[in-house]
């Protein structure tokens, strides 16, 4: 058995990722070559900014915090405060030279159970959430995909944000055609979303952003972070191998897991495999015919633009971006 969640993007914690990335995409938009590392927390009438940021750019975060909360549907009244410094020149003399921001284990995964190539409990988990959002509740909720030994949904657990007294018998009847045993708001009320019910933080769904608690995650978080962090660009680039490897070798690939190994201030990676499995079989192999240094990767995945508020949203991986393809 297999399960998998999916958040919705109004969710605390991805609301939070998408203030960090929205921004990073404003900086970028300004200054392509900025080093950003922003950290957002909200919760309880506050939200918190903080990190590291070096730009020739300005730009209003306070103002893009409260515009990302209001667009992620909330109405309530919410305070910014920001507290960001310059990145630390320590860090910045091992990447201006080329090298990683960090160290690390990046791991990129494709299979071939969907179109989005990423597993098939992960992907349920967010087509449901995404069908049970468009009925018109609130924009706050959660799913849950438990799948059998045969790949049918066995339980489903639907979390819903609704209005005092709302009737959800159709979020039941949706959640009725995929499976017999589902559970539906589970406490039976959730009526308090966003920051004003719970604490919402950065960089706190990296498994449901990633592929599921099926696949090894190696690195950190993504949001938030300017290209140049390899926990970010490097687990986009695993994932175009992945991609790629499983579309080439056609025959008979279930699924590919790319790993890449990184040290802070070193430009080429220290480790680059692939594991493919066929016939239940698994099969290692090293990474050939790519640039895996910072400045490789960016360039091949065009990583300087603001493109990172809309990866935020769903999660990294099986959402149409430059490195799904």
């Amino acid at each position: 058995m297999r399960t998998a969640e999916a958040c919705s993007p109004s969710h605390p914690d991805k609301c939070a990722d998408q203030i960090s990335d929205a921004i990073l995409d404003d900086i970028l938009t300004k200054d392509p070559n900025a080093r950003v590392a922003i950290e957002t927390m909200g919760g309880h009438g506050i939200i918190t900014i903080t990190g590291e940021l070096t730009t020739k750019a300005f730009c209003y975060m306070d103002r893009i915090a409260k515009k990302v909360y209001r667009d992620c549907g909330y109405t309530d009244e919410i305070g910014v405060q920001v507290n960001v410094v310059s990145q630390s020149p320590d860090i910045a003399q091992g990447v201006d030279t080329g090298g990683a921001g960090d160290l690390g284990i990046m791991v990129g995964y494709a299979c071939n159970e969907n179109e989005a190539m990423i597993p098939q409990e992960l992907y349920l988990a967010r087509k449901i959430l995404k069908e049970v959002l468009n009925l018109g509740y609130g924009p706050d909720g959660k799913s849950q995909v438990t799948l059998d030994d045969e790949g049918k949904i066995s339980r489903l657990v639907i979390s819903v944000q609704h209005k005092e007294g709302q009737d959800l018998s159709d979020v039941k009847v949706l959640a009725g055609n995929y499976c017999k045993d589902f559970i539906v708001n589970g406490t039976g009320k959730f009526v308090i979303g966003g920051f004003a019910a719970d604490t919402g933080l950065v960089g706190r769904k990296i498994v449901q952003d990633a592929y599921g608690p099926q696949v090894p995650v190696g690195g950190g978080a993504f949001s938030g972070k300017d290209p140049s962090k390899v926990d970010r660009s490097a687990a986009y680039m695993a994932r175009k191998i992945a991609v790629d490897y499983l579309k080439k070798t056609k025959v008979g690939l279930e699924e590919v897991i790319v790993k890449l190994a990184y040290s802070i201030g070193v430009a080429e990676p220290l480790m680059a495999t692939i594991q493919s499995r066929r016939g239940g079989i698994w099969y290692n192999s090293k990474v050939e015919g790519y640039d895996l240094t910072p400045k490789g990767i960016i360039k091949t995945l065009n990583l300087k633009r603001p493109i990172y508020q809309k990866s935020a949203e769903w999660g990294a991986f099986g959402t149409g971006q430059e490195w799904d393809k």
